[in-house]
C-alpha cells in the first residue's frame, strides 16, 4: 500500500468566543449558549445556496493548534487511556474535527451558528447538512462512552498545543 499526497484547502474560517483550548466546550452537546460565525471565502459562497433550510450543519475543520499525534490518549470523559481512534481527541495523524452545530442564519457568505465547540480562527474544510434520516442512529452502541455525557465539561488542557497562535 502506498502513501498518497493530498492537498486540502480551507473554504473559510470559524469564529467563536473561544481563544484557547482550556475552557472550550468538549462537544456541541456541552456548548449550550455558545454562538459563533463561519466566514466562507468568496469563491465558495455560492455553495451556501439552499443551506438555510437545515437546522444543523456539520462543520468539518482542521485542528490547527492540536498537539502532536498520539495513538493512545486519556479522553475528556475518562481517566483511562484509550486508543486514539476510539476517541474524539484532537491530537490525530490527520487532525480533522467535526461538529454538528445549530444553524441560526445564513447571511451572505456568513453562517451564524450555535452550540459551537471550536477554537476561534479554526480553518474550515467543508460544510455538510445534518440530515436526521442519515446521521441519527439512536440505538447505536457507544462503546466505552455509553452512559457518559459531556454536559458541563470543558477542555482541561490535557491535549496541549492548542493555545492561541501569536
Amino acid at each position: 500500500m502506498s502513501e498518497h499526497t493530498m492537498t486540502i484547502r480551507p473554504i473559510g474560517v470559524i469564529r467563536t468566543p473561544f481563544r484557547q483550548a482550556a475552557g472550550t466546550p468538549i462537544q456541541p452537546a456541552a456548548a449550550a449558549g455558545a454562538e459563533g460565525s463561519v466566514e466562507i471565502f468568496p469563491q465558495y459562497a455560492a455553495g451556501l445556496k439552499d443551506l438555510d433550510g437545515f437546522e444543523r450543519v456539520w462543520l468539518v475543520y482542521w485542528f490547527d493548534r492540536a498537539g502532536p499525534p498520539r495513538l493512545a490518549v486519556r479522553p475528556f470523559l475518562d481517566d483511562v487511556e484509550r486508543g486514539l481512534f476510539a476517541t474524539r481527541a484532537p491530537s490525530r495523524p490527520n487532525p480533522i474535527g467535526i461538529s454538528p452545530v445549530r444553524l441560526l442564519a445564513v447571511e451572505g457568505a456568513v453562517l451564524r451558528v450555535a452550540e459551537v465547540d471550536v477554537l476561534d480562527g479554526t480553518p474550515l474544510l467543508d460544510i455538510k447538512p445534518y440530515a436526521p434520516q442519515f446521521d441519527c442512529f439512536p440505538a447505536a452502541r457507544a462503546g466505552w462512552l455509553a452512559g457518559r455525557s459531556p454536559a458541563g465539561r470543558a477542555d482541561d488542557g490535557r491535549f496541549g498545543g492548542q493555545e492561541d497562535k501569536p
